[in-house]
């Protein structure tokens, strides 16, 4: 099984408790809508690929740390589409959560896959408590306060961000994750692969505020335009977007850099080139080659 298949029988397995007679049909729906169809699932996939890297001990594990942290994706994103932050009328080139169930629901189904998550990850770490529980901090940093998604989004609120601090916890948080995660189910130290999550996070960041500071709406699976109709904090008003292009392509290079010596090195390195720079419009990436 692929880590494609892996990462989506783990979702339908999380999601699918969602369902159970006696629910909310509405709510279900909502969750499964915030879920699926996925996205290109980086996130998960990095984690697999992490953890494939250190031996994939556990690999049941595995599954399930990725799957959570694609649930607190899509949990952050039901949320950042609402109308009190981004207001999008569409994410993935469908229409949004609230968009189709109303603000109620989707703000209740963003809640929900946050607990949905943490708990797929403690169904499947119960026989494994030595490493369940530094998973469940490694998670819990990066989607909370003071470095975490949360704080990413909250960052957007505030006078006088720094971009940077902006993208790493908005953004970079949940990818660190990701890594670190990936070493943790085969018990290995997070340490050296905390810079590839880092690295790659605010590359992410970067590539999506070029995408909604130059894009078509036809490039993008979701409303362009939105970091200057908003005042956001972004890397395209840091840095224009030639010093923004330039930084995308370093912290590519670093990201790549930064992979310790592992089995499948080499594939790692492709997947971390591809799916960094996946966002970017690509007529910005050709010029600047």
């Amino acid at each position: 099984m692929d880590a494609g298949e892996r990462i989506e029988r783990s979702l339908e397995l999380a999601v699918g408790r969602a369902d159970a007679e006696g629910g909310p049909k509405l709510l279900a729906a909502a969750i499964r809508h915030a879920v699926f169809p996925g996205g290109a699932r980086v996130r998960p996939r990095l984690t697999l690929a992490v953890a494939q890297a250190c031996g994939d001990e556990e690999p049941a594990l595995a599954d399930a740390c990725a799957a959570a942290i694609e649930l607190l994706h899509c949990a952050s994103l039901a949320h950042d589409d609402l109308p009190c932050f981004d207001d999008a009328k569409t994410r993935r080139g469908l229409p949004s959560v609230h968009a189709v169930y109303g603000v109620p629901l989707a703000l209740l189904a963003g809640d929900a896959l946050i607990v949905m998550a943490f708990e797929a990850l403690a169904r499947a770490g119960a026989g494994s408590p030595r490493r369940l529980v530094p998973l469940m901090q490694a998670i819990t940093k990066s989607v909370g306060a003071p470095s975490g998604i949360v704080a990413g989004q909250a960052w957007e609120s505030e006078p006088n961000t720094v971009p940077e601090q902006y993208r790493c916890a908005k953004t970079g948080s949940l990818f660190v994750a990701a890594t670190t995660c990936g070493a943790l189910t085969s018990g290995e130290d997070p340490g050296p692969w905390r810079a590839l999550g880092q690295r790659l996070g605010e590359a992410y960041q970067v590539a999506d505020d070029l995408l909604d500071a130059v894009a078509q709406q036809t490039e993008s699976d979701k409303p362009v335009g939105r970091d200057v109709a908003l005042a956001r904090p972004n890397a395209v008003t840091e840095l224009g977007v030639t010093g923004a292009v330039e930084r995308l392509q370093a912290l590519i290079a670093d990201a790549m850099n930064s992979i310790p010596k592992c089995r499948g090195e080499s594939e790692l390195r492709e997947l971390v080139r591809l799916q960094a720079l996946r966002l970017a419009p690509k007529r910005l990436m050709r010029s600047a080659a």
